[in-house]
């Protein structure tokens, strides 16, 4: 009688797998030393408490991180770092930006930090990995690929509303206090800030590209993110044919309604107008103008090209500082 057997797959069958934990055990040891847990302190009456914290990159030697803006939101900007390594360290919150979920803080101390990458680099179905500190749990790592870009989530500061742009979105599992980690590349790179939880399987996170870096850049250099400000409210919509086969571009961005005594009302721009161009920049949807109100725009005379009753029209318009 012959018996036979299951015997363990050739060396090359299990080769996949063998990759895929190398490049994620990798990252991991890269990178988990350099995410914290933060706790927070909250005043309440008779003194202050450690309320619910989330998780912190290090992206400095000299003590900056980077971590989610409802992390440190209603606290008083002050609270503890953990480490995988068991240190802990004081920090304080150095500036917080509502309107892109992004903050810094520093750490009063010498840390070893991770390397920031490009997120505009990433392709649907790349490898990502989330490292987080959630509840001092150090090194909560998940692993998953990139199941969508370019989506939009939602902000809001005071009674100011606006979307955060291209926001990654992975399958890799965020768990609570995994706000404000690092979602990383197989190089090890932090590709975006680990931000929401948006269903079973459904992370966000805001990525690290060139916009969100001059966010960065501002938070720890001026401790805010200054931003134009129109007075006006916004909303996308397709040109007419006509128009659109003479601009060579499908969409506007209508103005729904003005502020009375705003940048836009005191330029002359009225509800209905449809704004096709700032400062010769073609404006298709509400994200391109949003990105444009940059600074440098705030207290500076910009050109705006408009449609109003199907004819085009040049403006000229002073922003102020969008106050949130």
């Amino acid at each position: 009688m012959r018996y036979s057997f299951i015997s363990d797959p050739p060396p090359e069958s299990v080769e996949p797998l063998d990759a895929y934990s190398r490049v994620v055990t990798s990252v991991a040891e890269r990178l988990t030393p350099a995410v914290a847990n933060l706790r927070l302190f909250r005043r309440v009456r008779g003194g202050r408490v450690y309320g619910a914290g989330g998780s912190g990159v290090v992206i400095t030697a000299d003590g900056f991180m980077l971590t989610s803006a409802h992390v440190v939101a209603n606290t008083d900007g002050r609270g503890r770092a953990s480490f995988s390594d068991g240190r802990e360290l004081d920090f304080e919150l150095v500036g917080a930006d509502p309107l892109s979920d992004l903050a810094v803080v520093r750490a009063a101390g010498e840390v070893l930090p991770a390397s920031l990458g490009d997120a505009e680099r990433l392709r649907v179905g790349q490898l990502v990995v989330a490292i987080g500190n959630p509840h001092g749990f150090a090194g909560s790592v998940t692993a998953g690929v990139v199941s969508a870009l370019g989506r939009a989530l939602p902000a809001r500061s005071g009674t100011t509303a606006r979307l955060i742009e291209n926001v990654i979105q992975t399958d890799a599992a965020l768990n609570p206090g995994n706000s404000g980690g690092a979602l990383a590349n197989a190089e090890g790179l932090v590709v975006g800030i680990n931000t929401a939880v948006a269903g079973v399987g459904l992370g966000l996170a805001v990525p690290i590209n060139a916009a969100t870096r001059q966010i960065i850049g501002a938070l720890m250099s001026e401790g805010r993110f200054r931003r134009a400000y129109l007075g006006a409210a916004l909303g996308a919509r397709p040109l007419p044919p006509r128009l659109a086969r003479q601009l060579g571009r499908s969409g506007c961005v209508e103005i729904v309604e003005i502020v009375d005594d705003g940048p836009a009302a005191r330029a002359g721009l009225r509800a209905g107008d449809l704004i096709v161009a700032l400062d010769g920049t073609p404006i298709e949807d509400v994200p391109t103008l949003q990105r444009l109100l940059v600074a440098a725009l705030v207290d500076v005379p910009v050109s705006i090209t408009l449609v109003r009753e199907e004819r085009v029209l040049e403006v000229t318009l002073v922003a102020a500082e969008l106050v949130t």
